[in-house]
């Protein structure tokens, strides 16, 4: 890929003091939450924790790192370690908001600020996804929870990005539209702009409103937070799943976009006809639900057959602690 967007993640050197050797920090910062992970340089974890999302495009770059900041006290407490030291030899953070050079500019010199590690990585989760899943250091990933992306390296290195910013940039689906597109078909259907449809009676009923307009209306007037839109994605894909010709057609759409991702980023990498792993993540995939997956199953085994479709049991913040240990050159066989 010509563009910027095929930078590698940053790297930034801290020290050369090697006081904590092998010791990796690893981050999986998403939207709807961040994992911390300290591990040794065999790839034990000695400590885990969690704390908010990570969102530097909503609330800046400062306050996201407050975020990380959160867990990592929790891990100093798990571990008894002293506020004032760092923490490992190597900072492997893997986040969202991290899909521009310059974003990962920012956010490399803002970790940096903190004195976690000797030396730091950062780049976007969806590298971490694919690390964790894959079986090869190549592959393409998909991620589909709050939103979408993917991303892909080849056997020759070369690397495939998007800058996944949301409908301004060709994205469409997770969690957040999904949520949308429930409560759009619900109103509809209730009012007869659009066709009947179970969703309607559903969204009444998860949030306990006489109709799905009141529904509606108490996200605008500020009733109901908007982070509860979400709570709507796995609504749909069960009422789908009853059979519902509406949620199924969103249903279809979201598989549809799944297979978009990779089939494009295949073809940009010369991989189409050779057999690659395709690594699906995001609390959406992750879910695992047949009405979707089925179809995700049956699209990909038309449109990209040589392709292996995996859902990886391993969580993105172990893809971060390998990515780390790659990049110290401590990554464990097996």
């Amino acid at each position: 890929m010509g563009s910027a967007l095929s930078t590698a993640p940053a790297v930034a050197d801290r020290s050369a003091a090697g006081r904590y050797p092998g010791l990796v920090l690893a981050v999986d910062g998403g939207n709807s939450k961040t994992d911390i992970a300290l591990a040794t340089a065999d790839g034990e974890v000695l400590a885990h924790a969690r704390s908010g999302p990570f969102i530097p495009q909503t609330i800046g770059v400062d306050p996201a790192i407050d975020t990380v900041a959160k867990a990592i006290g929790e891990i100093r407490t798990q571990l008894g370690l002293p506020d004032d030291e760092p923490l490992a030899q190597h900072l492997s953070a893997f986040v969202a908001g991290a899909d521009l050079p310059q974003e990962e500019a920012a956010l490399t010199a803002a970790f940096a600020r903190r004195g976690w590690a000797e030396t730091l990585e950062v780049g976007n989760d969806t590298f971490a996804l694919l690390r964790a899943g894959a079986s090869h250091p190549w592959g393409v990933a998909v991620v589909c929870g709050a939103g979408t992306n993917c991303a892909g390296i080849g056997p020759d290195g070369r690397r495939v990005r998007y800058p996944a910013i949301g409908i301004l940039t060709g994205d469409w689906g997770g969690g957040h539209a999904l949520g949308q597109r429930a409560m759009y078909a619900a109103v509809r259907g209730e009012d007869g702009r659009g066709d009947p449809t179970a969703l309607t009676a559903a969204v009444a009923e998860h949030f306990g409103t006489d109709t799905a307009i009141d529904a509606a209306l108490s996200f605008h007037v500020g009733t109901f937070a908007e982070s509860r839109i979400h709570e709507l994605s796995p609504l749909l894909l069960r009422v789908a799943a009853a059979g519902d010709a509406v949620a199924l057609g969103y249903v279809d759409r979201q598989a549809h976009e799944v297979v978009v991702w990779a089939r494009t980023t295949l073809n940009r990498l010369d991989l189409l006809d050779r057999e690659t792993e395709v690594v699906l993540g995001g609390g959406v995939l992750r879910a695992n639900v047949p009405v979707l997956m089925d179809r995700i199953a049956a699209l990909a085994a038309a449109r990209i057959p040589a392709a292996r479709l995996v859902v990886p049991a391993r969580r993105p913040v172990h893809g971060a602690v390998l990515l780390g240990l790659d990049r110290l050159g401590l990554t464990p066989s097996g």
